[in-house]
């Protein structure tokens, strides 16, 4: 692993600042000609810089479009979206996504599926190739560089589309669902690894995941999302320090949260 990228992983994250990373100004976006689908409407959220945000809500409420429109992917009908101060206007190399399935090319290698945006972007060399496996490392896949995805199982097929999603050093971090196909205990295993992997990475983060407890135990903050047109119901501060271990899972903080939110989802929701 390059010396820089050894620094840059091993400080620890500073107070985050109070200008926002990410910035969504009254964003609605709508589906289809004919007035389609209004998926999101007016929603406002901020995400400061180094925080990891989950978003959570009904199936259909919009949270996989709202990861999509700060990824550049579409546009949205009306409102602002800025990163760094900087509209929206298209996918870049400093806001890297992770979606639901590991999206792995069968015939390339583990360590090729990771470099992948690098090569894309004409930045492949040997000191990537050293962070590339450094990475691989480090979230318990040495020696499986030379592998097809087709010998991994489900859960180190996500810990490469993880590490993939990190080589470029992104500034922001999405994750659309990444842990929903795994059984319960891989899950948490990656909760812990990805917790780890993005406090060293210092990117900010937005997650959107279905999984209340999974959103209390990695966030710093829960967005609940109302259903469709989605707009932003509630925001809970998660009150628990970083750091995080898997014994807080059981803190009586969080199962308190955990409930909040979940009756907020049933107010939403006109249940």
């Amino acid at each position: 692993m390059s010396t820089d990228m050894v620094r840059d992983v091993c400080q620890p994250l500073a107070a985050a600042p109070r200008a926002a990373k990410i910035r969504l100004t009254a964003v609605s976006h709508r589906f289809g000609a004919d007035g389609g689908v209004l998926a999101l409407q007016d929603v406002d959220l901020e995400v400061r810089p180094g925080e990891l945000v989950a978003v959570v809500g009904e199936s259909g409420c919009g949270k996989t479009t709202l990861l999509r429109l700060v990824a550049g992917l579409v546009e949205p009908t009306a409102g602002d979206i800025t990163v760094d101060g900087q509209p929206v206007d298209g996918p870049t190399v400093n806001v890297a996504l992770m979606f639901q399935r590991p999206v792995l090319l069968e015939w390339r290698s583990v360590l090729d599926n990771v470099l992948l945006p690098l090569e894309i972007a004409g930045r492949r060399d040997a000191v990537s190739i050293d962070d590339a496996r450094e990475l691989l490392r480090m979230l318990g896949l040495a020696g499986f560089d030379r592998k097809r995805p087709r010998q991994l199982s489900g859960g180190m097929q996500q810990r490469v589309a993880l590490a993939r999603a990190l080589i470029t050093r992104p500034d922001v971090l999405l994750l659309d669902e990444p842990f929903s196909a795994l059984d319960a205990l891989t899950r948490e295993a990656l909760q812990e690894e990805l917790l780890a992997a993005w406090a060293r990475s210092g990117a900010t983060a937005l997650l959107v995941t279905h999984d209340i407890v999974e959103a209390a135990f990695l966030a710093d903050r829960i967005v609940l999302l109302t259903p469709r047109p989605g707009q932003v119901a509630q925001v809970f501060d998660v009150p628990l320090a970083r750091r995080r271990t898997p014994e807080d899972r059981y803190a009586p903080e969080l199962v308190a949260l955990v409930r909040d939110v979940r009756h907020a989802m049933t107010r939403a929701g006109g249940r």
